[in-house]
Parts: structure tokens; sequence; C-alpha cells
């Protein structure tokens, strides 16, 4: 399957095992929000069950026109300093570089970035640079979108160079769920490769963080394409949410964890997953979810230990560190403000809170 063509699918009646009747309730969300497959990742489903845990990352469902949550969960937008360019933490900036992904996660967090109208994603590749030029503060870019590796190859090495001769930009982090979605896109471009391999420095290497969401993801051809990315000098890193009715189980979570590991991918982020405008039925509380991650963290073995579980509020990344009878434990592991480093955050019990802004906090 080394030159495998893959057909991207932009509507859900190309979605031969759907019914008719099926089909037309589905149009609905359509018109809401996004649609995206392709033939690799529609073949890891098995239309026979119905609860298959890809069939549910991908096909929608009418639940999601539940008016719940909102578009910017976590007020990205508030951090634009440019367009396309978003600076939180001082010594990290986010770019949107595309608004394409290889397929469309039923809970994604960035939907407004594929509606009509959004002008999220980087309009001008040299205002961006300056832009970090002139933050001499600006230590790490992550490059994200949608998924930079939709990017034509020419397009992304125009970025990956520019970013590469800003002298106090050491470390380029690159977001995408391409290994899992058509993992051949990688696998089949030498150059792509040659290119990362030319840009990953000893000194300075290039991240790239993969989004693995449940074992069944890692094929043998996605474990090809990850080798592929570490032969080219990358670090590879898997973060994903918990997501319910994919991997809102401890052994599921222990799966993926003990298969990336063996793969030579670290856990990173474990994330609860934003209240975006949709996402109800995809959602685990709090509580619920932070116990699953600690029980999939004590039946894996020590490498694995090393994931977080975190919410990327509009304030900061918020760890989830310990639970008592009554109360939560909280602490930023990146803060917006400075001045919230090191405190622990104490919050009233809540097992209905999905989000941080749920909890009652006590000091």
């Amino acid at each position: 399957m080394k030159h495998a063509v893959i057909k991207y699918l932009t509507g859900i009646d190309q979605i031969k095992e759907i019914s008719p009747d099926k089909k037309e309730a589905l149009r609905h969300i359509g018109k809401k929000f996004n649609f995206r497959s392709n033939s690799y990742y529609q073949n890891l489903i098995d239309w026979s069950d119905e609860k298959d845990p890809i069939k549910r990352l991908i096909i929608p469902d009418t639940q999601e026109l539940d008016e719940w949550g909102n578009l910017d969960a976590s007020e990205e937008n508030k951090y634009m300093a440019v367009p396309g360019l978003q600076h939180k933490y001082s010594d990290t900036v986010l770019l949107l570089v595309t608004n394409l992904c290889a397929a469309s996660c039923r809970y994604c967090f960035r939907k407004r970035l594929f509606m009509d109208l959004n002008k999220e994603i980087v309009q001008d590749l040299p205002e961006v640079v300056n832009y970090i030029q002139s933050h001499a503060e600006i230590s790490s870019v992550l490059l994200s979108g949608g998924d930079p590796f939709m990017l034509s190859t020419t397009k992304l090495n125009r970025i990956i160079t520019s970013l590469r001769k800003i002298e106090h930009v050491s470390t380029i982090r690159i977001s995408t769920k391409m290994p899992a979605f058509n993992p051949f896109r990688i696998i089949n471009d030498n150059r792509l490769l040659n290119i990362l391999k030319k840009h990953s420095l000893p000194q300075k290497r290039i991240y790239v963080m993969v989004h693995f969401d449940h074992p069944r993801e890692l094929t043998e051809t996605a474990i090809n394409c990850i080798s592929k990315l570490q032969e080219a000098g990358i670090v590879v890193i898997d973060q994903t949410p918990i997501i319910h009715g994919i991997n809102d189980d401890p052994d599921i979570l222990a799966g993926l964890f003990r298969r990336l590991t063996s793969a030579g991918v670290m856990p990173y982020y474990i994330y609860q997953c934003r209240p975006t405008l949709g996402n109800k039925d995809y959602s685990v509380p709090v509580l619920k979810a932070y116990d699953i991650f600690c029980q999939a963290k004590s039946r894996s073995f020590g490498l694995a230990r090393t994931a977080r579980f975190v919410m990327s509020h509009s304030t900061g990344k918020i760890e989830v560190i310990g639970v008592s009878k009554k109360h939560v434990f909280m602490r930023y592991h990146r803060s917006v403000n400075n001045g919230n480093k090191f405190g622990v955050i104490i919050l009233q019990k809540n097992p209905e809170a999905y989000w941080y802004d749920d909890f009652t906090q006590l000091s």
C-alpha cells in the first residue's frame, strides 16, 4: 500500500454504509459543522458495531445540534496578536496555518475555523515572521490549525525555513492528526521528510505533536509513519482529549498509552474536552475523566506516566493534580498570569462540572 491513493470525502452522501434515512438526518449537521473524512480512515470503521469508536469520532451525530458550549471556549481570539498568530504565553506563539484537516473530529474545539468568513488563520507570512523576529522572548513556535500537513510541502517548507532563520526560536512544534487520519501523506513524501530532517537540528529539534485517540488508530501504516518521522530526527509526542464513547475507559486509554510508548511516542497532554458548541455528548465530567486518566496511568508502565491531565483554559493550562472527599486540587501548568505559576488551587468538589469555570474556588 506504499502508493495508496487516498480519496477525500466532504459529504455524507459519499458514505455508502449510511442508510438514506440516516443521511437525511445528518445533512442538517453538515450545514452547521464541517464534515470531512477520507478512504483510509473510513476503512478503519467496523460498520457492524453501532458503537464503533472510529465511526463515532468521524461520523456526525444528531446530538451535535444540542445548544451547549460556545465556539471559542478557551477565548483564543483574545490572544490574537496578528491574524493567525496567538501570543498567549510570553515564550510561545501558536500559528494557525490552515483551516483544513484530513478529516474532521466531531468534538473539534476549533470548529469555528471551518465556518464561512472565519479569518483566524495566517493571512500574511512575512507579517507573522516579523512579529516573531521583533519579540526576542519567543523561543517556541507551534504550528497548528487545521492540520499543517494539509499544506503543500512547498508552503510548509517556506514556513519552517522562515522560522529557522530566527535565532531566538529554538523549538518548532507541529500539531497534527495526519499520522492517524492519512499516514500516507507523510510516508509517500520523501521531500517533506528531507525538509523535516534538514531543520530538526541536534540543538533545535522539531517536535511533531500527534493526535491518536484510540489504540485502533495505531495501525501498522500509522506506526510506519511515526517511524519515518523519527528517522528524520523528529521527536514525536502524543496528546489526546478524553472523549465519551471513544476513549473514556481506563483499559482503552491504558492500551493507547502502551501502544504509543512501544512505538517510541510519549503521551504528553491528556485534555479535558473543551466545552465547544456541539460537544456535550462527547464530553465527560472533569472528575470522571480524571479518574479514568488515573486508572489508565496505574495500568501503564513508567514511561506512560509522564502524561498530564489538563484543561486548556483561557487563563492557561490548568492541571488536575488530586481529589479528596470534598475538594479538587489543581495548579497552572502554564499560566497567562505569572503570579499563578506555583500555587495549588483548591476547589469545591462538583461531580457535574465539565470545565474549570463550573467549580467553586475555595483558595
